[in-house]
């Protein structure tokens, strides 16, 4: 099982790459970088030298204010 499947199921305070939240929403991976420089997405966190990620929470919180 990878983590595109598991995503839904990951805790808030997870973290996901940006190619497995791509694929979460349904969108190409230009397009997740488009949305976090608009704002529609939360900014991306470095966690270390080549390693960045979306915290899954943030994501989730973010998706919900887009929806509602």
């Amino acid at each position: 099982m990878n983590g595109i499947q598991n995503l839904d199921a990951m805790p808030d305070c997870g973290f996901v790459a940006v190619r497995s939240l791509a694929a979460w929403l349904g969108v190409s991976q230009v397009t997740v970088w488009r949305w976090a420089k608009a704002g529609r997405l939360p900014a991306p966190r470095k966690l270390g030298k080549g390693t960045t990620r979306w915290n899954v929470g943030e994501v989730r919180a973010a998706l919900a204010s887009l929806a509602g």
